[in-house]
């Protein structure tokens, strides 16, 4: 039986003593979810912040006014100082944020409609990665949980 990229996160969090915060924006809550779906989690997981508006970015993840402006919500900056945020809010050893453009609209030219940024922060690894989804605004949602979930996955299994 495979497990589910939420199961496969347990163990090496449980073994290493690891806490998890997630910082959403476009996924609206889904990875929290997800992640809350496996009995025993709150053994590991601290939480998270949904923090849609540039205000929430700024209140709650202490993403600067600087950083969104500069870069805009939809970058590398904003996702990686979401992850550091989220982990020092939520007192985490690991941060991950997810931060992009849902649709159907809200695109540029150079900021198309599935546009994702995934960033992780922990002591010893900080990186963010780019994607741009092809679905609807529900199936960006649930391709940007699976893969922030699945980059979770493949740091936490030393890949």
């Amino acid at each position: 039986m495979t497990l589910l990229l939420e199961e496969r996160l347990a163990a090496p969090l449980l073994q290493r003593g690891l806490k998890l915060a997630v910082a959403e924006s476009c996924t609206g809550g889904l990875i929290g979810h997800r992640i809350t779906n496996i009995p025993g989690s709150s053994a590991y997981y601290q939480g998270s912040i949904t923090a849609y508006a540039y205000e929430a970015k700024v209140r709650l993840l202490g993403v600067s006014w600087e950083i969104l402006q500069q870069h805009g919500a939809v970058s590398s900056e904003t996702a990686q100082a979401m992850a550091r945020g989220v982990r020092q809010a939520l007192l985490a050893d690991i941060g991950l944020a997810v931060t992009g453009i849902a649709g159907p609209e809200g695109g540029l030219p150079d900021k198309p409609v599935g546009l994702v940024w995934i960033a992780l922060s922990a002591p010893d690894y900080e990186a963010a990665w780019r994607f741009v989804w092809q679905g609807d605004r529900l199936q960006n949602k649930i391709q940007s949980a699976e893969m922030a979930l699945q980059l979770l996955v493949e740091y936490l299994e030393g890949g």
